[in-house]
């Protein structure tokens, strides 16, 4: 009896030797991620988990088939292939995205969430691109909304929590420290609640980022009334250092190869300044 069970035991013993050195073979991305990121510094071992809104177009956004598409997507999974690891995404409101980075429910925050020395005490914080803020108004602006002095007194909508959020708070201020009506700010928990108030009349203006704002224009839903407000840099953020320090080396591969310059001139999306990628701000303590 003995015998008989000691044979099988050996044929699987060589059989799985054998399907483990094959693993090996066709498998040298699962290498390549051991070697790039470390699994202790990921959530899932060989998956890049990424959360994201997808409210943003052309940025970040949902297909008429209920697929992910937009720049940000196409830049987070081929920063994914580059670490040789599996992209996934968490699809989550902006205001609950810090509080999940640091619960570890996902990597890395892929929603173009903007650079302030606060937020970078809290996150390792990684530039990538450039953006201003706009303001949209209805289809061929009615109101004739031409500078954000024109805001005073206006119903304005925008995503609750975001940079655009406080942005707009500061319009407010600004409009009321010239002795103007501030504005009627009407906070939703995206944006694409925040635009379906300006299209159905319950606003005067819509708060988002230049990009998308254009592509609103473009596309005919809206009018970019005002532009180019705030200038600044928006991030890839982490509460891993060791991940965000891979994924720096990963984007300045992209930049070297021409990947990057070529996916933000497609999208009409501004670059960072200077030549490479690094981590700004002494994140978390």
């Amino acid at each position: 009896m003995t015998k008989t069970l000691s044979g099988p035991s050996g044929l699987i013993s060589r059989r799985g030797l054998m399907l483990a050195a094959g693993a090996a073979g066709l498998l040298p991305r699962a290498a390549l991620a051991q070697a790039k990121v470390a699994a202790a510094n990921l959530i899932k071992p060989g998956t890049l988990v990424m959360s994201m809104n997808p409210t943003l177009p052309p940025l970040q956004f949902v297909d008429d088939r209920g697929q992910l598409q937009g720049m940000r997507w196409e830049l987070g999974n081929e920063i994914a292939k580059s670490l040789g690891l599996t992209p996934e995404y968490v699809r989550i409101e902006f205001a609950a995205m810090v509080p999940g980075l640091a619960a570890k429910r996902w990597d890395m925050i892929n929603t173009g969430i903007f650079w302030t020395e606060e937020r970078s005490k809290l996150m390792y914080m990684v530039p990538y691109e450039r953006a201003a803020v706009s303001f949209l108004a209805a289809r061929g602006n009615p109101l004739k909304i031409e500078k954000w002095e024109d805001l005073a007194g206006k119903a304005v909508s925008v995503e609750l929590g975001g940079i655009e959020e406080r942005r707009t708070r500061e319009v407010d201020g600004m409009l009321k420290a010239k002795g103007l009506a501030g504005i009627d700010i009407r906070t939703f928990n995206n944006f694409a609640e925040s635009f379906q108030a300006l299209r159905a009349g319950q606003v005067q203006a819509a708060t988002a980022i230049d990009a998308t704002a254009m592509f609103m224009q473009t596309r005919g839903d809206f009018t970019r009334a005002v532009a180019g407000l705030f200038p600044q840099v928006a991030t890839f953020a982490f509460a891993n250092k060791a991940l965000a320090e891979a994924v720096v080396g990963a984007l300045n591969d992209l930049k070297k190869s021409g990947y990057y310059d070529t996916l933000f001139d497609k999208y009409g999306v501004l670059k960072i300044e200077g030549s490479t990628f690094k981590i700004e701000g002494p994140g978390p303590a």
